[in-house]
């Protein structure tokens, strides 16, 4: 990216710098802060991202009749082969330590008659879910952290503030330049920089995700030069709020978990055609079966049936998710939920080692945006949340223990930037923006969803590059922006291309099994060529 000449612009220095303020953000600036002044970003609130509307608990092997080996076990079946198992390993044993960190620090988890309330979603053979309100997990842990965060003297947090690059060189990472809300340029400089941005899969038509999550960490990453992995792999979440106008929000695995039945729009229960598991398998087997339920059909939807289950509980245990569903006119005590997958999830990511490290010196990765190989080719419900926590604290260590840290950014890498103004905001650019966005939810949607072929992954990737056209019409702002979003939309794509199996998540209608051969992990670096990495 190239800038006017004028002045540097001001600079904030830190000793870490942490772009993202979802879970993996928050816990990891509360946990650095012990260690020196931390510096939090996010491109729009603390309460924006999908760690917040995450409906879903955090799964942790506490209970006296589970184990640690038993939910590796399940972790390891979910994946489908491609699991980093050491990554796993520490996933679930570390995980443990952080639930109770956070017990301790005060978060309260719902309790039942016996002690924690633990849940069984999909995926799980024990009940390992702790919830917090609910089906309101997310909230109530972000929430929690937040007011930790801002009651933390250590910590200084800027809103409204979107990282356009990071500054680097010779394959070291000084911090990032950033655009605050009038849309100037501030430099902020740290001895590590932690990326905590979320994931992609508001790139699609249909999602679950807040509108914001695009995948511009892993943009700005990968631009820089950082390793990518597994790109193919989006989850679709099997049962999302289906309406004939689009409207759509995610409804809690933990329904089926507590007993809610999928319906076929002919009324026949049908998960046990697929799964000896029924309601209760992976959660690429249930997508996978809801789509070809569909197909059949002629339908876009199938139905979430509660009607068995006593009304006072649902309303208690999924509150939200009954008066989401009262606001379409659906009573789901009463009322079957019309429902069919959607994105939901970014299984890949930028690459990372065990401490969150990157191929770039001093830049450090965690949570949705990093890919540790932890969720392999399919992510076990409400592990989600768990990584964000295991991972962000090991990001921190990780920084902590390297030698690669920067001491201070070099004079000359600051004065080639300016402080110049990116206005970018006029009435004309900001419609070809939102038109061009959306004609890219719609070609990821047709072409790039939960169940693709060659064909239409060459035609998406032919109708993206035209895209790319919008960029001669756009400046400043809007322009950093979908160039952003395109490259995402094109990796994803490419690593579809490019794995010609069915294996988890990644469904395609030409490969349509499982192959051994493809037992891999598929890392790109930017100018280089795929490198294919065996399991």
């Amino acid at each position: 990216m190239s800038y006017e000449r004028n002045r540097v612009p001001p600079e904030v220095k830190s000793d870490f710098l942490i772009i993202g303020s979802g879970l993996a953000g928050l816990y990891a600036a509360l946990y650095a802060s012990k260690f020196g002044k931390v510096t939090v970003l996010t491109k729009s609130t603390v309460e924006e991202s999908n760690s917040f509307w995450a409906q879903g608990g955090i799964a942790a092997a506490i209970d006296p009749e589970d184990s640690a080996w038993f939910h590796i076990k399940d972790t390891l079946r979910a994946g489908r082969g491609l699991c980093n198992e050491r990554a796993v390993e520490l996933l679930v044993n570390e995980g443990i330590e952080r639930v109770t960190d956070l017990i301790d620090l005060g978060m309260e988890f719902d309790m039942g008659d016996k002690g924690l309330d633990l849940g069984l979603e999909g995926g799980h053979t024990k009940r390992r879910i702790l919830h917090a309100g609910g089906s309101s997990t997310g909230r109530e842990i972000v929430s929690f952290l937040i007011t930790a965060v801002e009651k933390n003297p250590g910590i200084t947090k800027h809103e409204s503030t979107g990282v356009v690059e990071f500054l680097s060189r010779d394959g070291r990472c000084y911090g990032a330049l950033a655009l605050d809300s009038d849309f100037e340029h501030r430099v902020f400089s740290a001895g590590s920089t932690i990326l905590a941005t979320g994931g992609a899969s508001a790139l699609y038509e249909r999602t679950t995700n807040p509108g914001g999550s695009t995948g511009e960490g892993i943009s700005i990453a990968y631009q820089s030069g950082a390793r990518v992995t597994d790109m193919e792999f989006v989850q679709f979440h099997p049962t999302a709020f289906y309406s004939e106008d689009g409207g759509s929000f995610l409804i809690s695995e933990a329904v089926r978990g507590e007993g809610a039945h999928l319906i076929s729009t002919e009324g026949r229960r049908f998960m046990a055609d697929y799964s000896d598991l029924g309601e209760l398998a992976p959660r690429d087997v249930v997508s996978r079966s809801i789509y070809k339920e569909m197909k059949e059909s002629g339908k876009d939807y199938v139905y979430l049936n509660l009607k068995h289950m006593d009304a006072e509980i649902i309303k208690s245990r999924f509150g939200n998710i009954y008066l989401a569903c009262r606001e379409f006119g659906v009573d789901i005590t009463m009322d079957m939920i019309p429902v069919a997958p959607a994105a939901h999830y970014t299984i890949g990511g930028v690459s990372t080692g065990l401490r969150g490290e990157t191929n770039i010196k001093g830049l450090f990765a965690c949570g949705e945006v990093a890919c540790s190989g932890v969720h392999g080719a399919n992510r076990l419900a409400s592990n989600s949340l768990l990584e964000c926590v295991v991972f962000a604290k090991r990001a921190v260590d990780g920084a902590l223990q390297s030698t690669d840290s920067a001491t201070g950014m070099p004079g000359e890498l600051l004065s080639n930037l300016t402080d110049c103004h990116l206005s970018g905001s006029s009435d004309a650019e900001q419609k070809t923006y939102i038109e061009c966005r959306k004609n890219i939810s719609s070609i990821m949607n047709r072409n790039v969803g939960m169940v693709r072929s060659g064909a239409g992954l060459q035609e998406a990737a032919r109708e993206l590059k035209e895209c790319s056209g919008y960029l001669d019409k756009l400046t400043g702002y809007f322009k950093i922006k979908l160039n952003m979003i395109l490259q995402v939309s094109l990796l994803i794509v490419r690593f579809s291309q490019f794995r010609e199996e069915s294996r988890g998540v990644h469904i395609r209608e030409d490969f349509p099994v499982e192959n051994p051969g493809w037992k891999s992990h598929i890392v790109l670096e930017r100018g280089k060529e795929p490198q294919i990495l065996k399991v």
